[in-house]
């Protein structure tokens, strides 16, 4: 029995774990020394409060002492449940099995373990957080007197505190935890706090968790491996122009513009997964513009350089490339909102014909209500923003990344803390999360812009209220036919918000709600008849009216899409080959600029 425990429960050698220590005491000491370097090179530190959350903590502590009564009734109902709750503890522990005073949703994965039920002391921790969860974002939500934007930011960053307060978060409260730790000997926190150094080595002092095995995916080589070729190119943008895999195609070229915020591979992931390789075997001329990764000395490119070297340029170089003075075009999230301010710019032109159709993926162009995001917008963090982009010319693609992970904190931070660094496990591969990990930077002139003129100030609706070029840029000129996806549960561009483009322009517009979120719901083959999607032939002026509405329709919106831009596609032609027009091949895609990953 003895020579089994043993062998069940191998200690860790002596001298590995000075080894271990050793190296670990090196690393950490690098570490400090990058991030203390980095930082005083940072004109915001020192200042404790850089996005203003105190000032809105104060002012809602401030109203809610103002009404004592609300607050004391608060810790009373707080109090009961508590009572109920140890009373509820105390009668499973003499064998009953009385109802859960809180239950997690079924969709939280921190409660998965079987711990957290069967075991009376886990299952009091618990439900113990449970209710102190509830009762402090309960408590920050009831504050009245409090302006909408301060209320948002305080209940976003209650539940950050929240959700990090976890008891699943530390070895001593996960069950899940403990038992590895137990089994493996300590081995998973040695491992884990290895993890740990390895983040903080890769994002020279500042935490950058690893989501996924990045040595699994090669841009080119797995994932983003539709053939094509590079065909244009400038400052900002590479223009692929990818391979035919049918002998006839449509006439009318497809130029695909995605959002410089991430790459364009989200759309050719996997061949079973890529909307562009779907698209080309459909028959589509699949253009797709990569923008670039900018450095500092792209920092004064603007909102209207990203017009006219980004889309516009595109429009010229298919025209030259394919013969064709109509193109279909997508725009994906921040990409639409330029597409739809490349329309109203045509329009001004009278050149308006040079876009037969135009497909909206996920696009704000009413920033009223623009979601989470905005509680990152008001004039203190955005003065912040805009001192940290002076520094080099631009903002930081993990800023950014951060910014959008902190939407869905459990899933996309804590998650991995867990996995990482207390279960000392690695990540699991994932295109997905590849993807998610290459960040790219964002000019400081074009971001100043786009947060200020459209977020802050929402000035896109307004006619007029944005000029690009001497033109004024008036949404309601458009009469490009319309095609509108949004997604249901998008947390970045709220499908209600994306809607409001269906009452601005002029021309016919189809509106279509995919199940899911912002790329699940885009990213979604008709092989995987995964989600489905809902349709409505009126538009009515309210979201709520059109869902009222709708029908929900089986399996992909891809095949929906297909059929509705068949319309504007025109006749069948040979298929071209890139490189055989006026434009020659610069190189074989998926080209340089994509690979260019921060480090």
């Amino acid at each position: 029995m003895a020579e089994q425990t043993g062998a069940d429960h191998k200690m860790i050698d002596p001298a590995e774990l000075s080894k271990a220590m050793t190296s670990i005491a090196e690393r950490s000491q690098r570490v400090v020394s990058d991030f203390l370097t980095r930082q005083a090179s940072d004109p915001k530190f020192g200042s404790a409060d850089p996005l203003n959350i105190g000032n809105a903590f104060m002012e809602m502590t401030a109203k809610l002492m103002s009404d004592p009564a609300k607050m004391v009734e608060a810790h009373l109902n707080l109090w009961q449940d508590y009572m109920t709750l140890w009373q509820n503890t105390a009668r499973r522990m003499m064998g009953e099995a009385p109802e859960p005073v809180a239950k997690p949703d079924p969709a939280d994965r921190r409660f998965k373990d079987e711990m957290w039920d069967d075991n009376e002391i886990f299952d009091f921790i618990k439900q113990s957080y449970l209710l102190s969860a509830r009762w402090m974002q309960g408590v920050v939500k009831d504050v009245e007197g409090l302006d909408d934007h301060t209320a948002k930011k305080v209940d976003f960053y209650t539940r950050q505190f929240v959700d990090a307060m976890a008891p699943s978060n530390f070895v001593m409260t996960n069950p899940e935890v403990l038992r590895a730790t137990v089994e493996s000997r300590g081995e998973n926190l040695l491992k884990g706090l290895n993890n740990l150094l390895d983040d903080l080595e890769r994002g020279k002092g500042n935490l950058s968790i690893k989501m996924t095995d990045y040595d699994a995916f090669k841009v080119g080589e797995n994932i983003a491996v539709t053939p094509g070729k590079v065909v244009f190119q400038n400052d900002l943008i590479q223009l692929l122009q990818y391979t035919p895999t049918t002998e006839q195609t449509f006439e009318r070229p497809l130029l695909i513009v995605p959002p410089w915020i991430n790459k364009y591979y989200i759309l050719d992931l996997r061949p079973k997964n890529s909307f562009i390789k779907w698209a080309v075997d459909q028959g589509h001329t699949v253009f797709v513009i990569s923008w670039v990764n900018p450095d500092e000395s792209l920092a004064a490119k603007g909102f209207v350089d990203y017009m006219h070297e980004g889309t516009l340029a595109s429009l010229d170089a298919i025209e030259k490339a394919t013969g064709s003075k109509q193109t279909d075009v997508i725009g994906y999230c921040l990409g639409g909102t330029l597409l739809a301010c490349t329309l109203a710019y045509l329009t001004a032109k009278k050149q308006e014909d040079r876009v037969a159709s135009a497909t909206f993926f996920t696009t704000m162009t009413d920033f009223k209500e623009p979601g989470e995001l905005g509680v990152f917008i008001d004039e203190e963090q955005l003065a912040a923003l805009e001192d940290k982009m002076a520094l080099h010319g631009y903002l930081d693609g993990r800023d950014m990344a951060t910014t959008f992970n902190m939407m869905r904190a459990n899933d996309l931070i804590w998650s991995f803390v867990v996995n990482n660094y207390l279960l000392g496990k690695d990540p699991f591969p994932f295109d997905l999360l590849y993807w998610n990990s290459d960040s790219t930077r964002m000019p400081a002139a074009m971001h100043s812009f786009y947060l200020r003129k459209m977020y802050q100030e929402n000035k896109l609706i307004e006619p007029g209220g944005i000029e690009l070029d001497g033109v004024k840029i008036d949404l309601t000129s458009i009469k490009t036919p319309i095609y509108m996806l949004a997604t249901r549960e998008d947390h970045i561009a709220p499908w209600a918000s994306t809607y409001a483009l269906t009452q601005q322009v002029s021309g016919p517009v189809k509106f279509v709600l995919s199940a899911s979120g912002h790329i699940a719901g885009v990213v979604n083959p008709p092989a995987a008849n995964k989600y489905c999607y809902w349709t409505n032939t009126k538009k009515p002026k309210s979201p709520e009216a059109w869902i009222a509405g709708a029908t929900e329709e089986a399996g992909s919106w891809w095949t929906d899409w297909q059929k509705w831009v068949e319309k504007f596609a025109g006749k069948q032609i040979p298929a071209r080959v890139p490189g055989s027009g006026k434009l020659k091949a610069i190189e074989d895609a998926p080209g340089a600029y994509v690979k260019n990953r921060l480090t």
